[in-house]
C-alpha cells in the first residue's frame, strides 16, 4: 500500500508563514503529479497547487505570489511554503499524489489525512 503523511500545520498570525510537508511511503514505483488541496468548514475541497514529476507547477489564483510548491523526488516528498498568510487561508490542507505502485501498470490517486492550518490573531 501507499501512505501519505502530512506535517507542518498549526496556528499562525496573519502575515506569518508555514511550511507543509507530505511524505509518501510504501510500495512506490513512481510518482507523477503531487499537489496540495484545502477544505475550509462548510466549503468544498479546492486546489491550492500542483507540481508534476518534471517540476512544472500550477497554482490557484488565491495562492499565486504567496505560496510555493516544491518536491524532492529522492524523498518522495512534496512541500508547500506559505507566506503572507490570511485568515481566509484557514482550512485543513490535504496532500495528493498520483502513484504507480510496484508491479502495477496504472496510477492511483492517494490522499493524506490532512493537517490543520489556522490563521488568526
Amino acid at each position: 500500500q501507499v501512505q501519505l503523511v502530512e506535517s507542518g500545520g498549526g496556528l499562525v498570525q496573519p502575515g506569518g508563514s508555514l511550511r507543509l510537508s507530505c511524505a509518501a511511503s510504501g510500495s512506490i514505483f513512481s510518482i507523477n503529479a503531487m499537489g496540495w488541496y484545502r477544505q475550509a468548514p462548510g466549503k468544498q475541497r479546492e486546489l491550492v497547487a500542483t507540481i508534476t514529476g518534471g517540476g512544472s507547477t500550477n497554482y490557484a489564483d488565491s495562492a499565486k505570489g504567496r505560496f510555493t510548491i516544491s518536491r524532492d523526488n529522492a524523498k518522495n516528498t512534496v512541500y508547500l511554503q506559505m507566506n503572507s498568510l490570511r485568515p481566509e487561508d484557514t482550512a485543513v490542507y490535504y496532500c495528493n499524489a498520483a502513484v504507480r505502485r510496484a508491479g502495477v501498470k496504472i496510477e492511483y490517486s492517494y490522499w493524506g489525512q490532512g493537517t490543520q492550518v489556522t490563521v488568526s490573531s
